[in-house]
């Protein structure tokens, strides 16, 4: 069988549609400094997704002067992580993160539905001098092995380079070819018998610095759900 003569990925073909109301030319002036935004300051290095969402509720009420000050570390001890985790080990979701290194930051985090509310973390380090670049990474919380590209970049990304680098990423030997933001949900469709539409939810795509990536993603994973389930079939649930 010829290259031209091979079957196209359903899946692949997802991971290519833009919304015309999505400004995927936005770019953030800089990772590392953004004095109009103090929620965007405040979330940026903390690990835990649990502690974020606190953190967000209390600056939304205009009471985060109230939280806890250890709640507003980047990392957490041992001791406080496993008190966390006696209130529900969702807690644990991003507190085993790789600490970060000199001048990086987060710049976009993809969460997981599982019982531990697993956590890709995918990170932007400055460099250093007149001719420095800026420097990716992706981390998670078992070593993962990730292949990734661009490695470095003059300029922080659009929302349309990062959109490329999560879909063209891939963790380990991936068969699948769909990149981070989609792969989890096919893994587990083909891994376990469940109606798609139980993995609706299970993939969370988030920045602090890109408003309308949540926006992209979750539009991806509506259409996968809906191409993934015939009308009239009936759910079952995923084991």
């Amino acid at each position: 069988m010829t290259d031209a003569a091979l079957p196209v990925n359903p899946d692949a073909r997802l991971i290519d549609v833009r919304h015309p109301d999505i400004d995927y030319t936005f770019r953030p002036a800089s990772y590392w400094r953004n004095d109009d935004d103090e929620l965007t300051e405040l979330l940026k290095n903390i690990k835990g997704t649990n502690r974020r969402r606190m953190i967000r509720d209390f600056f939304d009420a205009g009471h985060i002067a109230e939280l806890e000050p250890v709640l507003r570390q980047e990392s957490l001890s041992d001791d406080q992580r496993r008190s966390l985790g006696r209130i529900h080990p969702s807690f644990m979701g991003g507190e085993y993160l790789p600490d970060y290194l000199a001048a990086e930051v987060e710049i976009a985090r993809i969460g997981f539905a599982s019982t531990l509310a697993d956590v890709i973390s995918i990170r932007a380090r400055r460099g250093i001098g007149p001719r420095a670049r800026v420097r990716y990474r992706i981390v998670d919380e078992y070593e993962g092995g990730f292949i990734w590209h661009p490695r470095t970049t003059r300029r922080p990304l659009t929302l349309e380079g990062l959109v490329r680098f999560i879909d063209t990423a891939e963790q380990g030997e991936s068969i699948w070819a769909v990149g981070l933001g989609l792969a989890a949900n096919v893994a587990h469709r083909d891994a376990e018998s469940c109606d798609a539409s139980e993995l609706r939810h299970f993939i969370t795509v988030t920045s602090e610095f890109y408003p309308q990536l949540y926006v992209h993603y979750d539009r991806l994973h509506t259409a996968w759900v809906a191409r993934e389930t015939p009308v009239g079939l009936e759910e079952a649930e995923c084991h």
